[in-house]
């Protein structure tokens, strides 16, 4: 497919695209992993359009395909957002409710090990072997995670 015919169709047809993956998955991250997805292979493909209105019936084609494709992967059937569980934690207190708050704003090779040692009362050996990762490397983790919490904390309640 040459440049011009691509950059015509992706002017004309990213926001059906869009919408329609969005429509479909009900969440606006994987419509763009989806709308990217097309996109890719549209621009790989040496399909000839037999005019506008096949290109326009192949991309819908194509977007439904990737969207169906993202809802039967494995992962996606075995995860929840995080943001479906954020106010399920039975929390007691508002410091409890702060310190998990912060400990979920970090980043996540440090927050899924505090999580996993702290809040599921796994070891670090067993951390380690659910991460898939050596136990000095959780160890240090570990570490600059409270190194980190220990800071962030320390800013917000000097800022009360």
């Amino acid at each position: 497919m040459d440049q011009t015919t691509f950059t015509h169709l992706a002017e004309t047809y990213l926001d059906m695209v869009y919408r329609l993956a969005c429509h479909y998955l009900r969440s606006p991250q994987d419509a763009d992993d989806v709308t990217q997805e097309v996109f890719l292979r549209l621009l790989r493909t040496d399909t000839a359009f037999d005019g506008e209105e096949h290109a326009r019936h192949w991309l819908v084609r194509v977007t439904l395909n990737e969207a169906k494709r993202l809802c039967r992967s494995p992962w996606r059937q075995r995860t929840a957002p995080l943001e479906d569980f954020h106010g399920t934690a039975a929390l007691p207190g508002e410091e409890q409710r702060a310190l998990f708050e912060a400990v979920m704003d970090l980043p996540r090779k440090y927050r899924v090990p505090l999580y996993l040692y702290y809040y599921e009362g796994y070891s670090v050996g067993e951390t380690a072997e659910l991460l898939g990762r050596k136990v000095s490397t959780v160890q240090t983790w570990l570490a600059r995670g409270r190194e980190q919490l220990k800071k962030q904390l320390q800013e917000d309640w000097s800022d009360d």
